[in-house]
């Protein structure tokens, strides 16, 4: 049987997004799909380019340029971990209501050539996280290596003892595996304790290998993997109890980065429409015997969109709600101005629509 056609839930939150510089075009188009979608908290991702937000009165400025967008978003703001950081700026950052720092291995994804080549040089910084009770967000990939045998289909499992080392070291540190894509993954954060959590993005609950590899529209980093892996993830969202929410990982790119000359930008873009594709994987994930319907209840549903993030960045409940409808949208062809043409994922399909209430 399929989904219900309707579903009353809390305003959702967006635990991974990308919405590129601030002030400039792809920021001006993108930031107002956010609300859009029913989502009324993200978590902004800080890889920005020519220079990452390594600083809190950068990161605050950063606020302030996406505010002028939109003024009733909740704009979770990060720091990049980089080696300017000093343990004064972590307790700067959580004075100023930062809410983690971003990891990155150095080469392994977008604006990630300032990234992380050891943890070890940090310690004194994730010490004052650890204390502070800031987040470490963990972009779980190792670079691309022949000579290792390390590539996109097992870069993140590759990855999976860096986090439990973590883990070990800092126990009370609070970690997010970002946008997990395999059995693996979910395996490992079930494992560790209740500090270490991770986010599921929309596009990997449907996509495969298949997919990325024909349509450079569903290219990302990390890459949708096997179906044993997005069974995993479906798995993962209807039994999360707190452990998995989302974060879409939501990656605008001009057509021309994702069309032009040389390799294509990765990054999927999901943001107006987040909630809809979840669902829609949903029911093509019971079709399928991925999931059973019954697991996916209203509650589980808040809690994954909206309860579970919220509570591990101790951001307050949701006040609106937003009933969301089957079939009530059509995905644009493309979003565009006369600066910027973006292609959202599952362009020209029909979707959930969102209705603020």
């Amino acid at each position: 049987m399929p989904l219900k056609d309707s579903y009353l839930l809390p305003a959702a939150a967006d635990m991974h997004v990308h919405l590129r510089n601030a002030p400039g075009p792809i920021a001006e188009l993108v930031t107002p799909t956010i609300r859009k979608a029913g989502i009324d908290t993200v978590f902004v991702m800080p890889n920005l380019a020519p220079r990452p937000v390594v600083t809190v009165d950068e990161a605050l400025e950063y606020k302030k340029a996406l505010q002028a967008y939109d003024p009733e978003v909740n704009y979770l703001m990060s720091l990049y971990l980089h080696e300017s950081i000093t343990p004064d700026e972590i307790r700067k950052a959580k004075k100023a209501g930062i809410a983690g720092v971003k990891a990155y291995p150095r080469g392994a994804t977008t604006n990630s050539q300032w990234g992380v080549i050891s943890f070890d040089p940090f310690h004194s910084v994730l010490s004052t996280m650890e204390s502070e009770g800031l987040v470490l967000n963990l972009h779980g990939e190792m670079p691309s290596s022949a000579s290792e045998n390390i590539t996109v289909m097992n870069a993140e499992s590759k990855f999976l003892p860096t986090l439990t080392s973590l883990h070990s070291k800092y126990p009370k540190l609070k970690i997010v595996l970002e946008h997990c894509t395999t059995a693996d993954a979910v395996a490992a954060v079930r494992a560790c304790g209740p500090n270490v959590v991770a986010t599921i993005t929309a596009h990997h609950l449907s996509l495969l290998v298949d997919d990325w590899s024909a349509n450079v529209h569903h290219y990302c980093k990390p890459s949708a993997k096997s179906p044993e892996d997005r069974r995993a993830l479906l798995q993962a969202l209807v039994t999360s109890k707190g452990k998995f929410f989302l974060g879409t990982d939501s990656a605008p790119h001009d057509i021309s980065s994702k069309k032009g000359k040389g390799n294509t930008a990765a990054g999927v873009f999901t943001q107006p429409y987040a909630l809809g594709y979840v669902l829609t994987a949903l029911e093509e994930g019971i079709a399928r015997g991925d999931v059973k319907e019954e697991d996916v209840t209203e509650e589980v549903l808040a809690g994954f969109f909206s309860g579970y993030g919220r509570k591990f960045y101790e951001v307050k409940p949701a006040e609106r709600k937003i009933l969301v409808k089957k079939g009530g949208a059509t995905v644009e062809e493309s979003l565009k101005t006369d600066k910027v043409e973006i292609v959202p994922y599952r362009s020209g399909e029909k979707t959930w629509s969102v209705e603020w209430q």
